[in-house]
């Protein structure tokens, strides 16, 4: 797994065409090891930016390798990482209420907070329902970073999460284990800093989806998800995926 940090920035874009381009950081300071599974944000405060780096699994050291577990992976370290937009420096924190590593976490930015939801904990194989508010403060000098854990978190890993209002988010899809999905949807409110997450109704899933055993996708933006199965259940084409687009009521709807 790569440790190297690249950011892609558009480039230009017409009716037919969209060009990025793609520019590799150099890190230094308290570098992270390459992962896999962790969230990537960026906090703004005080007119400053801050890339921010939590979570994620990667490959047992090498010191600590053998034939029989090389490929093996493990959670990493629970830190969250601060990383220099300008000047590529890292510096990571070590949090008391991070007892545990985790992956595959939802997280949400407003400003200069990040909200974390659900994970998975390799170690334990569980997910528990997580719910941080993590606030990142920079001054003139270091940066500040706290921690606050909230009550009313969901277990969920792999889901994603689309906006369908200024302040309002869906969550779909996901797992409740390895053997599981999860079926269920949640609703997440933000109103001058307070977050609430319900559950809200679930759209009628065609039988494909429901007996499928894996399934992946992501937001596509403005309420709509891309979500798709593999073909296993099929007799044409198993070796193929099939896709579905799931469109949320937005604000623009009412």
């Amino acid at each position: 797994l790569s440790d190297k940090l690249y950011v892609m920035c558009l480039a230009s874009k017409n009716n037919k065409k969209v060009t990025f381009t793609c520019t590799e950081k150099e890190l230094v300071g308290e570098v992270p090891e390459g992962r896999y599974g962790h969230t990537v944000n960026v906090v703004h405060s005080q007119s400053k930016s801050m890339i921010v780096i939590i979570g994620g699994r990667s490959y047992i050291a090498l010191g600590q390798r053998t034939t029989e577990n090389w490929n093996s992976v493990v959670d990493c370290m629970p830190h969250i990482f601060l990383v220099d937009p300008e000047f590529g420096c890292c510096t990571s924190y070590a949090l008391p209420e991070f007892q545990n590593g985790f992956s595959f976490h939802l997280s949400l930015v407003q400003n200069d907070v990040i909200y974390i939801i659900g994970g998975h904990s390799l170690e334990n194989n569980i997910r528990p329902p997580n719910f941080y508010k993590i606030k990142i403060d920079l001054p003139l000098g270091s940066p500040a970073v706290s921690c606050v854990i909230l009550s009313g978190g969901i277990s969920v890993s792999s889901a994603i999460m689309t906006q369908t209002r200024e302040k309002e988010f869906v969550v779909v899809g996901g797992y409740h284990s390895d053997n599981q999905k999860r079926m269920i949807c949640n609703t997440i409110s933000l109103d001058d800093n307070k977050i609430e997450i319900v559950e809200t109704e679930a759209p009628e899933w065609t039988p494909d989806i429901k007996h499928c055993k894996i399934w992946f996708g992501s937001d596509m933006g403005n309420g709509s998800i891309l979500f798709g199965i593999p073909g296993d259940n099929r007799q044409l084409a198993s070796d193929a995926n099939y896709f579905y687009i799931l469109k949320c009521p937005v604000e623009n709807d009412q």
